[in-house]
């Protein structure tokens, strides 16, 4: 078997009506323009000699054109190479550019949609799935939690909450740190939204990197909702910030999550090595696609980190990704089930139509996903065509 072909779709939906940032992020009211302007999303298609086709995704978080871009001139180095080959061909992408600097952002990114549509491949000719191809199911049924609550009026809060356990979820996410000013004002309502969960919900919170330039705060916030009993603190500090990590996970009882900002092995290594964090939360539309994020994955074990993939507001192809990997994975803790888009008054299509989740059943907390080749995923062209750049 061989590639034939390699392609990258840059996919953009624009906002209707600018939105403010939904998340903690600096200088926010200046940069939401730009980061939020639009849904966004690359699609990698790999194509063999036997008619079979994999796809992939990017995580895209600015310039889909760009990635589009990267994987279009890395193309001739997999031409006639065998798809199944992931980890060579993993290598020899990564020996392009590791001594130019180039070893996270959008490279890897690119990457990540490139490895992930020959991970489908494989399957594919194989007549598996993927996480059959990972080493198998170690995890029959995948604990999952509703993401994410924002902070807004509790009435709200409190009719999102009762539509997340109406649907079957037994745990949800909160986003807190817009206004690190107001910690407290925040941390009254997480203790308002605790109230209206009831003790049988898990409850996180998720900083985004919001006192990324204080950790005082950041332990502050660390005590409060460790008192209110919430099961992990994530990313309270800037993504490459090991030592104040170190920190807060000496300081606190509550488990510290981090990852998504992150692209490689080599640099999760410092933080383990470090123990500087309870739970690893890479997504591997980012972190180099399957191969890399299975290595992320098993290092992680050995230093006895839990597992809970990120997935974010990518489209379904990435956040089946993360299933394949959750099935595999024996450090799995629990997995990221976006139920919310950007903007609360236009859903995603990229999400939500541009393909399904293979979830054949999600019950008391659990999801199990369907027995496919591949990835088990469709894609709906007709997504495609309209939202594609030119």
């Amino acid at each position: 078997m061989k590639i034939t072909d390699v392609e990258a779709i840059a996919l953009a939906v624009p906002m209707e009506k600018q939105i403010a940032a939904p998340i903690s992020m600096p200088r926010a009211d200046e940069v939401a323009p730009v980061v939020f302007k639009e849904y966004r999303s690359v699609i990698v298609r790999i194509r063999a000699d036997n008619g079979l086709e994999g796809v992939g995704e990017c995580m895209t978080r600015l310039s889909g054109t760009a990635l589009r871009d990267i994987v279009h001139y890395v193309k001739p180095l997999l031409i006639g190479k065998d798809p199944r080959d992931v980890e060579y061909l993993w290598d020899l992408l990564w020996s392009v550019m590791i001594n130019r600097g180039h070893h996270s952002g959008f490279y890897l990114e690119a990457l990540a949609g490139i490895d992930t549509a020959l991970w489908d491949i494989w399957g594919k000719s194989a007549g598996v799935p993927v996480w059959r191809l990972l080493g198998g199911k170690t995890n029959p049924k995948l604990w999952a939690y509703a993401s994410s609550l924002r902070l807004r009026d509790i009435e709200i809060l409190r009719d999102e909450i009762d539509k997340h356990k109406a649907n079957g979820f037994n745990a949800m996410k909160i986003k807190i740190g817009k206004d690190p000013m107001n910690w407290r004002g925040e941390m009254k309502t997480v203790e308002q939204i605790k109230e209206h969960a009831g003790d049988d919900v898990t409850l996180m919170a998720d900083v985004n990197c919001g006192y990324g330039h204080d950790l005082k705060t950041a332990l502050q916030v660390g005590q409060a909702l460790e008192a209110m009993d919430l099961y992990w603190y994530e990313e309270p500090l800037a993504p490459d910030d090991i030592e104040g990590y170190a920190y807060l996970k000496d300081k606190l009882g509550i488990r510290i999550a981090t990852g998504e900002a992150d692209f490689n092995r080599f640099s999760f290594a410092r933080f383990f090595k470090r123990d500087a964090i309870d739970i690893v939360q890479h997504d591997a539309a980012r972190a180099g696609g399957i191969t890399e994020a299975r290595k992320i994955a098993d290092m992680a074990s050995a230093f006895h980190v839990q597992y809970a993939p990120h997935t974010g507001s990518s489209s379904n192809i990435i956040m089946t990704v993360s299933l394949h990997l959750a099935t595999y994975a024996p450090n799995f803790l629990i997995y990221e089930y976006m139920q919310s888009d950007w903007n609360k008054e236009q859903h995603n299509p990229l999400h939500w139509d541009l393909c399904q989740l293979p979830i054949k059943s999600f019950k008391d907390g659990y999801l199990e996903m369907e027995d496919k080749p591949g990835l088990g995923i469709e894609l709906n062209e007709e997504v495609i065509e309209k939202y594609r750049l030119q």
